[in-house]
């Protein structure tokens, strides 16, 4: 019983890990795809002397995407951070207490 009961909960965290890898490749690619096309159209606009609609199109753009890029690397550094605090602490301070009054 106890083996049927892993085997379960490894199909189940393979099913999440690998949907999570799914969501952020498509995530990845509307991302791109919207970048690709804002900037195309922002260079359409410059090509059609619309110079401040266009320049403000692709800059808003690059600086947007990089602004999401270093807030997601700030937010994993603080995730290894915490990863790390955690596997430092002794086992019985991780422990949830069993009772109202402990």
């Amino acid at each position: 019983m106890a083996e049927s009961q892993l085997a379960h909960r490894q199909r189940l965290e393979t099913t999440v890990v690998e949907g999570n890898v799914n969501a952020q490749a498509r995530g990845q690619f509307i991302a791109a795809l919207v970048a690709i096309l804002t900037i195309g159209g922002g260079t359409w606009l410059i090509a059609h002397d619309k110079d401040v609609q266009g320049l403000v199109a692709i800059l808003g753009t690059l600086i947007t995407l990089a602004g999401i890029f270093l807030y997601g690397r700030h937010e994993q550094a603080e995730e290894r951070k915490t990863k790390r605090q955690e596997a430092k602490e002794p086992q019985a301070q991780r422990m949830l207490p069993l009772g109202p009054h402990e």
